[in-house]
């Protein structure tokens, strides 16, 4: 907000620091200045003041106030105006006031002012209007938003003789209720907008402008002022909704003072019978039902001292207090009571009480000590640990990580054969696209691998998230159903080229290897799963994830060359340990074998890999599956590296045919099973 120094110095006997030097001061303790510059003889001062100062600080004599606080001066002299009422007009004959609801509505005083020649206010008004950003109109009206730069309390003028019945009604409007504002702009009113009215007719917007009908002219001869205490939750909501924001919205928006309305109204009546002749009925007309008093607050030294670490004077604290327009009615040893003046909204508490201050004395007098304090490690939280873990460790196998909606389309559960009888629907989804929550991950992790297929050559991409399903056997709408979430691990791994002998399958069987390996899992296998969507899968190219017999997720290859996973991560989580047993690396030499064995379509890989392992023994240290393929008539074939090694010597060539030939013949034993061996 933009303030005169000349008109802030008006407040003071004693001679303002120069403008430089208050803008610094103002920074110190109370608000920064973010222009000053020079018009005329004068130097305009832009104040960002405070959202919680705007109460009482969005005028001049707010921040003469604080001015006077700063550099002890007296402001509150030349705040005193003397008013000549006239006894032979009483304000009572000549209009009353109704207030429908107190509430939005805490106070309505009304002053009368009669027999004033309406013109153009005194030059001093106009320039002080100009350099604040209002423009002259003239001078009733000028003289009113003078008294609102003024004092920080918005007024309002009507003519007597364009009110009917002499009455005013501040109620809510009712529907379609209309109003031409002061600058011809046609408002249709909601119930919920506060008006001020007349028998008749709407006069007003409570709290942000004022209607044609009653408005100030050249013809006016008697004035009702007005001069009210509305709420600012109705303000706000009436000027958001008529998508009018004046200067006395803003004001009733930051809430106001009840108390402020009578000052300011005697300032308006003593400024119209000083400018325009005019004489002062009277008496208020004064519809304020529930006063509001000054609050009071016990101030503890001690508490003082703890709160700003630094020991100011009972004297200092005494005089701050003062000076700030703080009121002392008790003294003892360990504490003041202290009675706040009532324009201090923003002062509730104790703590406000010792950060004003603090600001007074100066912050930069108070001395940078490092706080003394236990540092205690927060406690871990399991989730997020194994989470990073797992992120970690497949951003190191190279793959990046992506973040998507828990929604799914229709379109898209149909797609990956999701029925939509089992998926929770949202009641009021933001479009179509999002009607569903997620029940697994990997139709979006495919969307994406798709999508980046566009501008790379090879995509490894994973995500972690919630997925989440109706409890079985309930049925209803979502908000009344009960539903389960639990956390999904899903990744994927495609590429442009053609792959050759699954080589991304195997490439992410193997970061998934690596992944379990250093959770700290055992005991995962992987078996052939042949149920399923087979439209949407790559024959054969997946397998169901299993710890012991629980499914933990599975791994496939699409139709289109996807490759994807997906894993229960709440189960992993279940199933990781960080400790870790240790075996020695083996200082001996690993000898290879390969095998390739026909089998029928029905056999599992896992239950060939079991075999090959139990018929090995300890020699056996791992099998790896590195080709399939179908021969037809019902029979596939599978290729296997058998890794064999010794933890204490070099496997001898006799010792090691003999464990490869029992590997053959245990093989062999099983019906419709052939065995080739091939050379390594």
């Amino acid at each position: 907000m933009k303030f005169s120094y000349n008109w802030l110095q008006s407040f003071f006997d004693k001679k303002l620091p120069k403008p430089k030097k208050l803008a610094d001061l103002l920074l110190l303790h109370f608000a920064e200045v973010e222009e000053l510059k020079k018009e005329g003889n004068d130097f305009i001062l832009d104040i960002d003041i405070r959202p919680n100062r705007a109460g009482d600080c969005l005028s001049h004599l707010g921040v003469a106030r604080e001015i006077g606080a700063i550099l002890n001066f007296n402001a509150g002299k030349k705040t005193i105006w003397k008013l000549k009422e006239d006894s032979k007009l009483k304000a009572g004959n000549f209009i009353s006031v109704e207030v429908k609801d107190k509430k939005s509505c805490p106070r309505y005083v009304a002053r009368i002012v009669d027999g004033i020649k309406v013109g153009p206010s005194p030059k001093y008004i106009q320039d002080r209007l100009k350099a604040c950003g209002l423009r002259p109109i003239n001078n009733v009206v000028d003289i009113t938003n003078y008294v609102m730069l003024e004092v920080g309390q918005p007024l309002h003028a009507f003519d007597l003789e364009k009110i009917q019945n002499k009455k005013i009604i501040v109620r809510y409007a009712k529907t379609r209720e209309k109003i031409t504002t002061l600058d011809n702009q046609n408002i249709q009113f909601d119930p919920k907008i506060l008006v001020i009215t007349d028998s008749e007719k709407p006069l007003a917007i409570a709290g942000i402008k004022g209607g044609k009908s009653p408005e100030i002219d050249k013809k006016t001869k008697t004035v009702i002022l007005e001069s009210a205490n509305f709420n600012s939750h109705v303000v706000r909501y009436g000027s958001r909704k008529t998508n009018l924001r004046t200067d006395a919205s803003v004001r009733f928006e930051h809430g106001l003072d009840p108390n402020l309305a009578e000052v300011a109204i005697n300032r308006v009546a003593y400024l119209l019978q000083k400018e325009t002749g005019g004489k002062v009925a009277k008496g208020l007309v004064d519809v304020y039902p529930k006063k509001v008093l000054p609050k009071k607050i016990k101030l503890d030294f001690n508490k003082v001292e703890n709160i700003l670490g630094v020991n100011i004077p009972k004297t200092n604290i005494k005089t701050i207090l003062h000076r700030l327009n703080f009121r002392i009615t008790e003294e003892k040893p360990r504490f003041l009571m202290i009675e706040v003046p009532t324009f201090r909204l923003d002062i509730s508490v104790v703590e406000d009480l010792i950060e004003e201050i603090g600001r007074i004395y100066g912050y930069n007098k108070i001395p940078a000590i490092f706080p003394i304090a236990s540092l205690i490690p927060p406690k871990r939280n399991e989730n997020i640990f194994w989470e990073n873990k797992a992120k970690n460790i497949l951003i190191q196998s190279g793959f990046s990580e992506v973040y998507n909606y828990n929604f799914i389309s229709r379109d898209q559960a149909h797609e990956f054969g999701f029925g939509t009888e089992n998926l929770i629907e949202l009641e009021n989804p933001l479009s179509a696209e999002q009607q569903y929550l997620v029940s697994w991950r990997f139709p979006a992790i495919i969307k994406n691998t798709k999508e980046n297929l566009k501008y790379f050559e090879k995509v490894k991409i994973f995500e972690l998230g919630k997925v989440y399903s109706k409890r079985s056997g309930e049925q209803g709408s979502y908000i009344k159903q009960k539903f389960t979430e639990k956390r999904m691990l899903s990744g994927a791994i495609s590429q442009k080229s053609p792959q050759k002998n699954n080589e991304n399958f195997y490439e992410l069987k193997g970061v998934l290897d690596l992944l379990f390996k250093n959770l700290g899992i055992k005991d995962i296998r992987y078996e052939e799963w042949l149920s399923g969507n087979k439209g949407f899968w790559k024959s054969d190219v997946r397998a169901r994830i299993k710890s012991n017999e629980d499914d933990v997720g599975f791994i496939g290859t699409t139709n289109n060359g996807i490759t994807i996973f997906e894993v229960n991560f709440d189960k992993l989580q279940k199933l990781s340990t960080e400790e870790r047993e240790y075996n020695p690396i083996s200082k001996h030499p690993e000898a290879i074998r390969d095998i390739s064995i026909s089998v029928p379509q029905n056999v599992k890989a896992g239950d060939i890999l079991n075999k090959i392992k139990d018929s090995g023994s300890i020699l056996v240290r791992r099998v790896e599956l590195f080709d399939t393929y179908e021969s037809g008539g019902g029979k596939k074939s599978l290729a296997f590296h058998i890794i064999f090694q010794a933890q204490n010597r070099t496997l001898q060539p006799e010792e090691l045919d003999k464990v490869f030939k029992k590997i053959i013949n245990n093989l062999d034993q099983e019906a419709g099973w052939e065995v080739r061996q091939l050379k390594s």
